[in-house]
C-alpha cells in the first residue's frame, strides 16, 4: 500500500481528466464567431461546437426558439469541416477508453488495498490502465489541436442556408471547450505516465540469529 500512493493520485487525475473530456465534448463553445451582420444573429456572436451551432436571435427563426437558435449538425452535411466530425468520433472514443482506464486502475487499487499480493495481476492492470489513459489523452489532443489551428487561421465554414450562419466570421476565437480539452489532455497523459511507471515492490526476507 505504501508504494501505490502515486497510483492513487493517478486515479484522481484520471478521473478529473475524464470528466473534463466529457465536459468539453458536451459544451458548444469550441469556436466563438464574431459577425458583422446582426440582423439574425442579434448579439453578433455565434458559438460553433462539434455537435451544433448556436446564437442569440430576437427573431423567430426556429419553432419554439425565440431567443436562442441552435442547429444540430447532421451526418450528411458535406459543408461541415472534417475536424468537427473527427472531434465527434475521437472524443467519444476518448470517453470510452478513459472509462476503461479508470476501471482498470480501480481494480488494481482494490487488490492493493485489500492486501491481495498478486504481482502479475496488479502490475498488468496498472499497465492496461496507463495505456488507456494515454490513448484517451491522444484522442482528445488531436481534435483540440486541429480545431485550435482552424480558429487561429480564421478558417470559414460554408454553412447551409438553414443554419442562418455566414460562411465566414469577421473574427473568431477559441471557446471554453478548447482550454478545457487541453487540461484534460495534460491530466490524462500524466495519469497514463504515472500508471505505466508502477513497479511492484520487491520484498526481502531477513533473518536474525
Amino acid at each position: 500500500v505504501s508504494t501505490s500512493h502515486l497510483q492513487l493520485a493517478t486515479f484522481a487525475l484520471g478521473t478529473v481528466g475524464w470528466i473534463l473530456c466529457t465536459v468539453s465534448m458536451g459544451i458548444v463553445e469550441w469556436r466563438v464567431w464574431h459577425v458583422d451582420n446582426t440582423t439574425i444573429i442579434s448579439s453578433g456572436i455565434a458559438w460553433v461546437g462539434i455537435w451544433k451551432v448556436c446564437f442569440i436571435s430576437y427573431l423567430h427563426v426556429s419553432p419554439g426558439y425565440k431567443e436562442q437558435f441552435c442547429r444540430k449538425f447532421s451526418g450528411y452535411d458535406s459543408s461541415i469541416p472534417h475536424e468537427i466530425y473527427a472531434a465527434q468520433g475521437l472524443l467519444l472514443i476518448a470517453m470510452c477508453t478513459g472509462l476503461l482506464g479508470l476501471t482498470a486502475t480501480i481494480f488494481a487499487l482494490r487488490n492493493v488495498y485489500m492486501g491481495i499480493t498478486h504481482k502479475t495481476l496488479i502490475t498488468r492492470f496498472f499497465l492496461v490502465g496507463g495505456l488507456f489513459y494515454v490513448f484517451a489523452g491522444l484522442c482528445v489532443l488531436i481534435p483540440v489541436s486541429w480545431n485550435f489551428y482552424s480558429v487561429t487561421h480564421n478558417q470559414s465554414i460554408a454553412f447551409p442556408p438553414s443554419y442562418y450562419m455566414p460562411s465566414s466570421p469577421a473574427a473568431q476565437e477559441a471557446g471554453a471547450a478548447i482550454p478545457i480539452g487541453i487540461v484534460a489532455v495534460i491530466l490524462l497523459l500524466l495519469s497514463g505516465t504515472f500508471s505505466l511507471s508502477y513497479r511492484f515492490p520487491v520484498t526481502t526476507n531477513t533473518t536474525t540469529k
